[in-house]
């Protein structure tokens, strides 16, 4: 369908190319493939791919990652300075080197009318590949050790291209490079920034969002991207908070249940420590919403080890106590049976009967005692949403690691007007819990059981490996046991698990020879996961060599210290959960961060692992995680209707986000003035899809 474009500019834009009146906008051609663009073929369509890029719309919407003012270009001969600066000249003889711990260097002779120097690229085997002696280059770098120490560049027609001032910078990659970006993202615009529609009403007299498309990609100064990214981040915040809005259903009745009583007297009794003030602060809540008649709607957020799970045993007792149902989602069958093992023995001591039902476990038994009531407590993946099972009265549900559900799965446990308990081990700041799950309330289990020292964490680089094992044999020496993590090499999971017992083997053979090594990994059949963990459990392994399959779910308290290899490539919050499989009884544990060299790592990488040196407190890595990765990645997977928050800041948007809440009240509002566009917004939620 065809509909009238926006008429003008807001005046960002000075290109006159980009002003001109188009009469008529064509939202749906930003779903087109980027191959509809002039220049683009198929096999630059193809590399593209793997950096998100597949359609017009997923290139006006790409943020720059930061923003480049041109260095001094200066003569090779005058190059005395270690301030950055840019050369220009041809190619001359190639040569790739192989250096220590599978690193690379390919060194480049390069020469202009004033000399000659070697330009040098570290861990990028490719770029060999891709010079020619005699082909014209421009780099921007610094001298180093080697010669030249290139940091970006360009080659062949691309050299005689000079960067603009403040020019956008793109993630790239080895094949497409950020000069060529820029050019496909100028393209995307001269061509289709008019296809550009604004989801919020004309009323608001907001810069227009082609506008700030457009100035976000090409600005002239810092002020003008910043008012620009905010414009854009005003949709997203707007497209999130009508999710929230719209999900919550103030008419939900559920019912209230009953004060605790003698079940939950028991259950504290068997207990084998005292609850923390933040569990009991927890519970309080819990039991606050419980007995109401509008269906509890929490989140409970704790650090690794806080004693969560405690918690939510407290309130599916709650549902037994009242003669009802209570049910524990997971998302991974690993976390559901370890939930399991953890509930079924405090609840077979109760007299409570408790089933498992997953994908691979479970039968048409576990379904027939769900459904007539037999089961008191069900837990399980999200298979206890699927057709074929039915509760009897289910009265209180709590999902885990509830953001890794998509919004239907947990919305298909509401269906049966429970209680429900949302809980996540991730911890996320304040102002992110508020913005994505704007209509929950939150309870947070702030610290672990006193009895829990904090785990000591060092980092070390590849080439002292052997020390890590030494000390993580002396552990199993003293009786206790171990973790060693394998590193994430590939996003195939069948490779990753064929890496981990490649090194599950190498190292039984080497500095584990002594001891006996299991292996865990996601590509096990659940029969051998569970008999792989009884054993680890019951001391019949020393070690475990995992993958990430180990990031929550397993509690072994005699496993007193981890060994992460190639920590680098892992992101804070995985780092910190995978860090919280140890430290779970009274020993003093240990965690040990095997990274490459120092040297090679980005800045950015050596403050994450530094993080995790620094501090054991979630919440505040979390933070520090928000400052480092952004908004975007901390949400992780996509909710169903909202895309990741691509140019939200929210450590600096927080004024923003009131705005756009008051904003997406007024469009839900059903006398209001844009309740049409509401519906609008939230269809296109996604703003490279929004039309």
């Amino acid at each position: 369908m065809q509909v009238p474009a926006h008429t003008g500019f807001a005046g960002l834009v000075q290109d006159e190319n980009w002003r001109r009146p188009r009469g008529w906008a064509h939202p749906e051609r930003l779903n087109d493939p980027v191959t509809n663009l002039p220049g683009v073929g198929p096999t630059l369509a193809k590399r593209l791919v793997p950096l998100g890029i597949q359609t017009v719309g997923d290139l006006l919407y790409r943020r720059p990652r930061r923003y480049e003012t041109a260095a001094d270009q200066i003569p090779i001969g005058s190059l005395n300075t270690t301030d950055e600066v840019v050369i220009a000249g041809t190619v001359g003889d190639i040569r790739t080197r192989v250096l220590p711990r599978r690193r690379s260097l390919v060194t480049a002779r390069i020469t202009d009318e004033t000399g000659t120097i070697s330009a040098t690229w570290f861990n990028q085997p490719w770029v060999a590949e891709r010079l020619r002696p005699g082909m014209p280059v421009r780099l921007r770098g610094k001298t180093g050790r080697y010669g030249f120490d290139v940091k970006t560049y360009d080659l062949g027609d691309d050299a005689a291209k000079a960067t603009a001032d403040f020019a956008p910078v793109y993630g790239a990659s080895e094949h497409v490079s950020p000069a060529r970006l820029r050019e496909l993202t100028r393209t995307a615009v001269e061509n289709h920034i008019y296809d550009v529609l604004d989801p919020l009403p004309a009323e608001l007299d907001l810069t227009l969002r082609r506008d700030a498309l457009a100035t976000l990609h090409f600005p002239e100064t810092p002020a003008q991207a910043e008012e620009a990214r905010k414009r854009l981040a005003l949709d997203e915040l707007v497209a999130l908070q009508l999710a929230v809005f719209r999900s919550h259903d103030d008419s939900a009745v559920a019912d209230a249940l009953p004060k605790p009583g003698e079940l939950i007297e028991r259950y504290r009794t068997a207990l084998p420590f005292t609850l923390t003030e933040h569990q009991e602060a927890a519970i309080r809540e819990i039991d606050r919403d419980l007995q109401k008649s509008v269906p509890m709607q929490r989140l409970l957020q704790g650090d690794v080890g806080s004693g969560k799970t405690v918690v939510a045993l407290y309130c599916l007792l709650r549902a037994v106590e009242a003669g009802r149902q209570g049910a524990l989602m997971a998302p991974t069958e690993t976390l559901a049976e370890q939930h399991f093992l953890t509930v079924e023995a405090i609840c077979r001591e109760l007299g409570v009967t408790c089933v498992l039902l997953t994908s691979g476990a479970g039968s048409k038994a576990s379904r027939d005692a769900i459904a007539s009531g037999a089961a008191q407590i069900a837990v399980g993946t999200h298979a206890l949403i699927q057709r074929g099972v039915e509760f009897a009265d289910l009265a209180v549900a709590v999902v885990d690691e509830q953001h890794r559900f998509g919004v239907e799965q947990r919305q298909a446990l509401s269906e049966h007007r429970p209680h429900l308990l949302h809980m996540t081990a991730t911890p996320i700041p304040r102002t992110l819990a508020l913005t994505v799950y704007g209509d929950l309330a939150v309870s947070e289990i702030a610290q672990p059981p006193a009895s829990r020292k904090p785990i000591i964490t060092a980092w070390v680089g590849a080439e002292r490996s052997s020390e890590a094992y030494e000390r993580l044999c002396a552990h199993l020496d003293a009786g206790r046991q171990a973790y060693v993590v394998c590193p994430l090499i590939e996003l195939s999971e069948t490779r990753l698990a064929r890496a981990a017992e490649a090194e599950a083997e190498r190292l039984q053979r080497a500095e584990l020879r002594n001891y006996k090594v299991g292996l865990l990994h996601g590509k096990l059949k659940p029969a051998e996961r569970r008999e792989v963990m009884r054993a680890f459990k019951q001391r019949e392994l020393d070690v475990l060599v995992a993958t990430t399959v180990i990031e929550v779910g397993v509690d072994v308290p005699n496993a007193t210290i981890m060994i992460v290899q190639e920590a680098d490539r892992f992101g804070l919050a995985q780092l910190h959960q995978l860090r919280g499989r140890v430290g779970r009884g009274a020993e003093q544990s240990y965690c040990l961060l095997i990274s490459r060299a120092k040297d090679e790592l980005t800045d950015n990488t050596k403050a994450r692992l530094q993080a995790l040196v620094d501090s054991t407190d979630g919440f505040e890595l979390a933070e520090r995680d928000l400052e480092l990765r952004g908004e975007g990645q901390l949400l992780g997977t996509r909710q169903s209707g909202v895309g990741d928050l691509r140019f939200t800041r929210l450590r600096a948007d927080r004024a923003l986000l009131e705005r756009a809440r008051d904003l997406a009240r007024g469009l839900v509002n059903e006398d209001g003035p844009w309740h049409d566009e509401a519906d609008r917004l939230l269809q296109g939620a996604d703003p490279a899809n929004l039309a």
